[in-house]
């Protein structure tokens, strides 16, 4: 991976261990970065901060001049202390309590306000402030991938629905203490067409064109994140960053021009600029010939939930035995006390014996990030490689880690 052994990573620094690759992730920001600048010069990356919260990664991508996309006051703290800039920033969110809109208030971001409600909290938490925001609507669009993920329908809880959006702007105007400056919707994760952002663009471009003429000073126009990667490379098919570019910019770009504007261009891609710059790096405990041939490593859904949260696909490689044959099928089964902790089912491998390294691919996004201490087992460490550098960016923890925030009740 880059210019390292997987293998020999995981000899010095144990296993699990997740490495990520910084130059992967300037690659795929400046790639998707420069397809969108091609049309438009107004284009603003908001790295979707969900997808790996890592403060280096959040680094990485501050350098590169990337904005974030936060979903809470963790995830707000962290991209500025990453250096990322209040007006690089939306807060985004179904759920925001007044001390998140508060915090909001004082930091300067903007937010993406889902609900009437959550219009007049902000108002009144505003005191006096102007406070620059954008709607988040609901443009009720159908989507190819799985239901937990795409957030565009009209049943899910994001957003307010189109059909009211209009109403949300005029209140917004009236409210004292708030400036609507923006709009923004998102349809969904792990999408490997492009109608569906088609789709989306042709809503926002109408919603555009209405509030402009009802006297909204639009400065960004949000079309979201969702563009998938192709977890696995023998059937799945992922639109490049080029093809995305080529689909979605002459709706957006017919639209301002039709509304006589010239807003930025905000999107917000997570998966796609952080999902296949890393790898957790496991090791085999013991194999066992059952109903199935199982392989018993030391992580499980306690470091990396899609398998069994999505019924995702991850390829795998047994990293010390790359170049030998694929001999007897496997299925990789981590060590959590729950019949559902498979990492990768039915898979053709080289013969696998205690001690092996095998390396979960593509698991930059959505990994970590989304890892617990379930059976309180602490979590791994994780690396970060840059050429021939490399270095820590997390410790592993301990099971001291585990307890530090437990207490004794005094009756105990």
């Amino acid at each position: 991976m880059g210019e390292h052994d997987l293998v020999e990573l995981a000899e010095k620094y144990g296993t699990p261990l997740y490495v990520t690759d910084e130059q992967r992730i300037k690659d795929n920001y400046r790639r998707l970065n420069n397809a969108l600048s091609r049309h438009y010069e107004r284009v603003q990356v908001l790295y979707a901060a969900k997808a790996n919260g890592n403060l280096s990664v959040l680094r990485v991508l501050a350098e590169c001049g990337c904005g974030a996309d936060v979903f809470s006051p963790g995830e707000l703290r962290l991209a500025l202390e990453a250096g990322m800039p209040p007006e690089k920033l939306l807060f985004n969110g179904n759920s925001k309590s007044r001390e998140d809109l508060s915090l909001a208030v004082r930091t300067g971001v903007r937010v993406s306000v889902d609900s009437f409600d959550e219009l007049r909290q902000l108002n009144e938490v505003a005191e006096g402030k102007k406070v620059k925001i954008a709607f988040r609507i609901n443009p009720a669009i159908e989507v190819p991938t799985h239901p937990k993920i795409a957030t565009g329908l009209r049943t899910t809880k994001f957003g307010i629905p189109a059909e009211e959006i209009i109403d949300a702007y005029r209140e917004a105007l009236k409210s004292p203490n708030i400036e609507p400056v923006g709009i923004h919707c998102h349809i969904g994760s792990q999408i490997l067409e492009v109608a569906p952002f088609v789709r989306a663009a042709e809503v926002m471009a109408g919603v555009a064109e209405e509030v402009t003429s009802m006297g909204v000073n639009l400065e960004f126009v949000d079309i979201g994140g969702g563009l998938g990667i192709p977890y696995d490379r023998s059937r799945d098919h992922a639109p490049s960053m080029e093809e995305y570019a080529d689909a979605v910019m002459p709706v957006f770009i017919d639209a301002i021009r039709r509304a006589n504007i010239k807003p930025a261009l905000w999107v917000e891609p997570g998966r796609s600029l952080v999902g296949d710059s890393s790898v957790l790096v496991v090791k085999v405990n013991s194999t066992k010939q059952a109903y199935k041939n199982f392989v018993n490593v030391d992580a499980g859904f306690n470091l990396l939930a899609r398998p069994v949260m999505y019924d995702s696909y991850h390829d795998v490689i047994v990293a010390n035995k790359a170049d030998r044959p694929p001999v007897k099928e496997y299925t990789i089964a981590g060590p959590i006390c729950e019949t559902g902790d498979i990492l990768a089912g039915d898979r053709m491998m080289p013969e696998i014996c205690e001690g092996d390294v095998i390396a979960i691919l593509d698991a930059g996004a959505y990994g970590f990030a989304m890892s617990s201490q379930y059976n309180s087992r602490p979590r791994c460490a994780e690396i970060l490689i840059n050429g021939r550098e490399k270095g820590p960016m997390r410790r592993e923890e301990t099971i001291d880690d585990v307890t530090a925030t437990m207490k004794k009740p005094s009756w105990h």
